[in-house]
């Protein structure tokens, strides 16, 4: 028996590196009717915390590039015939919430993400937002691996 995917997530920041993983989603959603395509973008909170550059007028841009970003996205996801699209915008440390607290946003059957651009030496100190949600999900996983 094959498995039915209800609730697919993607994360999407606009980077190359994703633009694989968001065309699989799209593919994913179109062979599995009457499901829907969360597609979520993190604003990341620890790089502003750590730095302490990110004041008001700057969280609101940020909030309006990833509204902007979201859009885009929709748009595309629509247009290649998905009937279901859902935007999400939040804060927050991506590799937490797309690990270990996805469910308390949407209760996914699918996370689609794009392997991590880290080199070795970066992965080894700080892991990578893969491989987090990798082992720590729910539910299943697919690691897209080419980005164009």
């Amino acid at each position: 028996m094959a498995t039915y995917y209800r609730n697919i997530v993607v994360a999407v920041d606009g980077s190359k590196e994703v633009e694989g993983a968001f065309r699989k989603s799209i593919d994913v959603a179109l062979h599995n009717e009457g499901s829907t395509l969360h597609i979520i973008h993190v604003i990341n909170h620890t790089f502003a915390n750590s730095y302490e550059m990110l004041h008001d007028n700057m969280n609101e841009l940020a909030r309006k590039h990833g509204e902007v970003l979201l859009d885009g996205y929709e748009l595309q996801a629509k247009e290649a015939g998905v009937k279901n699209v859902n935007k999400i915008l939040t804060k927050g440390s991506p590799k937490t919430i797309l690990s270990k607290n996805l469910d308390e946003i949407v209760v996914a059957d699918l996370i689609i993400c794009g392997a991590t651009g880290l080199n070795a030496a970066e992965q080894f100190l700080i892991g990578s937002n893969t491989e987090a949600i990798v082992r720590h999900a729910m539910c299943d996983v697919l690691v897209v691996r080419n980005s164009v």
